[in-house]
């Protein structure tokens, strides 16, 4: 029986799960890095305790520290939510070695989905279609170029450990292929420890459609309908809605392929069958052997936990619903509000929370882990929360989701709030004609108007990097303290200091914008704070107006840096591994030579 779960996770997910264990009636463990000390997740979980420094790699990518604390605080088990651990059978096996249960699924199922080139096999061998590509690694860029003479332009170069958008890169023509090749396989390595990489053709209009399935331990699997999350910036998602708007007989097909795959696997856990769709055709993409981050629209359509279900099974439980028990009502659509701003490329904008009140009503929902004073730092994702807005049809949760994102308030960084009210009421989303090249086609069209909200919703205090100006809080009779002795974290409260609380009910500090290095000068200045990955360019060399000139890694994904216009490199100002900050000088060009008289 599981009784007490240790948390591998952080944020909203982290959340999530511990609010699920509270309702089965079981305790739970969260863990920690130093930059989540106050994190929502530690002050709303039974007990706490730091696992490590800042980075991932030192603290929730830690497998063997993060079984060894479960064992020494007697957890039965280890939920991992998605991301970091979710999808690593590796580390599911040893929990199992050592005693604790998994939750998700089983080793042996994970390891057949969670190569893509494996998947593909697989999938092919269930009788499910695939996009057209390779079922075996590619070695190098030449390859790539061989392959796309027989597959057509444009191409996707694709980790085969990969998921989220990263690693994956599109070549539409055989110039882009080197370039695509060095960045998937730079973030492949830096995110999987993969780089691994494969081809298929590039589907450029279709729909990213995926089904929602649930198995158990005792052979049972049934799915829970599609998603469309077709609404995407660099192949990540953004917006997904359920039901699609795809006709029966393709939704039908679609699901049953789903149930067959996951069942010729023996998978038994959640998990999402990933697919592209172009008309009436559908094609396998991958499997997610996890719970996902858009899980929640299933779950208010089909009134249905599907985290729940997941430790239920784990416990050993079967399925407690049949297929023909299972059934949809309504429609509901997810926003997911990041950190970070449209206007400017979707670039990651770290930075404090100053103010945070959340929008409420019918059929709203919101999973989060923010709050007024919550630092969002440039070492995990973008993500603030999810705003979830379900109706009695399409037309009512779109607009009761345009009601709460009006009523979302979020100071002191930008976010993708001003350009959600802007693309829901698009005659795309609002028809459902849209496809995966939608939001790049949306922002082109509507670059003004973007720009105009995202330059109203700056009227308030900003933060871009800059220096903190802080309003002192006003004293109280109490400071509400977090305390660590051995690494386990306590809540003391102390009486007769001045000042006020640590932890979420602080008042927030303001901060100033920073002055970077402007557009159009003699530098390319960098556009987010982040870590250089990589530099394309030494002195000396002539650039080009739109050369890629560096690529930096921020809030997990890898941004290429253009050259704003032509020049002459004079000197490279930073160095690969180096933090900058947004508006510092990356390159700068050699000043033009006085014409001669």
């Amino acid at each position: 029986m599981i009784d007490k779960v240790l948390v591998a996770n952080r944020g909203e997910i982290a959340l999530r799960i511990i609010r699920a264990c509270r309702e089965l009636g079981i305790a739970t463990l969260a863990v920690y890095s130093d930059a989540d000390r106050e994190a929502l997740h530690v002050h709303a979980a039974d007990e706490a305790v730091h696992i490590g420094p800042t980075p991932a790699s030192q603290s929730y990518l830690c497998a063997t520290r993060i079984i060894d604390t479960a064992r020494e605080y007697s957890c039965k088990a280890i939920h991992p939510g998605y991301g970091f651990l979710a999808e690593n059978a590796g580390f599911a096996r040893a929990c199992t070695d050592a005693g604790l249960t998994f939750i998700g699924p089983s080793p042996g199922p994970m390891e057949l989905m969670g190569g893509k080139l494996a998947a593909r096999a697989h999938a092919t061998a269930a009788g499910v279609p695939v996009v057209p590509g390779t079922l075996e690694p590619v070695a190098s860029a030449a390859d790539v170029k061989a392959l796309a003479l027989e597959l057509g332009y444009p191409v996707a170069i694709k980790a085969s450990a990969g998921g989220g958008g990263k690693g994956l890169k599109v070549a539409t023509s055989a110039a882009d292929v080197e370039q695509a090749v060095s960045l998937a396989a730079k973030e492949a390595q830096a995110y999987f420890a993969d780089p691994t990489l494969y081809v298929e053709r590039y589907l450029a209009h279709p729909r990213h459609i995926e089904i929602q399935i649930l198995g158990d331990r005792h052979g049972n699997v049934v799915h829970l309908g599609e998603r469309d999350c077709s609404l995407q910036r660099r192949h990540q998602k953004l917006v997904e809605e359920t039901p699609s708007r795809i006709g029966g007989a393709l939704r039908s097909r679609m699901c049953e392929a789903a149930v067959r795959l996951a069942r010729s696997i023996g998978y038994d856990s959640a998990g999402t069958i990933e697919c592209l769709v172009e008309g009436d055709e559908f094609f396998f993409l991958e499997m997610n052997a996890r719970i996902q981050v858009e899980h929640t629209i299933s779950e208010v359509v089909y009134g249905f936990d599907l985290v729940k279900a997941q430790i239920r099974i784990a416990g050993g439980e079967r399925l407690w619903r049949t297929q023909e028990q299972l059934v949809p009502r309504g429609h509901a659509i997810e926003c997911r509000i990041n950190a970070e701003s449209p206007a400017a490329g979707f670039a990651p904008a770290p930075g404090r929370i100053e103010r945070y009140i959340e929008p409420g009503g019918p059929g709203i929902r919101i999973d989060s882990a923010a709050y007024a004073g919550w630092n969002i730092g440039s070492d995990y994702d973008s993500l603030i929360g999810k705003l979830i807005a379900w109706g009695s049809d399409r037309d009512e949760a779109r607009r009761r989701m345009l009601r709460a994102l009006g009523e979302y308030q979020i100071d002191g960084v930008p976010t993708t709030v001003p350009f959600f009210a802007l693309l829901l009421e698009d005659p795309a989303f609002v028809e459902a004609t849209y496809s995966t090249a939608f939001v790049e086609d949306f922002t082109r069209r509507r670059q003004l108007e973007i720009q105009t909200a995202y330059d109203e919703a700056a009227g308030g205090p900003q933060v871009s990097g800059g220096a903190a100006v802080t309003d002192a809080a006003a004293p109280l009779d109490a400071a509400d303290l977090a305390v660590e002795v051995n690494e386990k974290l306590f809540r003391v409260r102390v009486f007769g200091l001045p000042g006020g609380t640590a932890g979420p009910s602080r008042r927030a500090p303001t901060f100033r914008t920073s002055k970077g290095v402007a557009f159009g000068g003699p530098s390319i200045p960098a556009p987010m704070h982040g870590i250089v990955a990589e530099i394309k360019v030494q002195p000396g060399d002539n650039v080009s107006d739109g050369q890629v000139v560096a690529v930096i890694e921020a809030m997990k994904m890898m941004n290429e840096v253009v050259a704003h216009r032509a020049g002459t490199v004079s000197t490279v100002d930073v160095r690969a591994g180096e933090t900058v900050e947004s508006g510092m000088a990356l390159i700068t060009f050699a000043e033009p030579s006085a014409p001669s008289v």
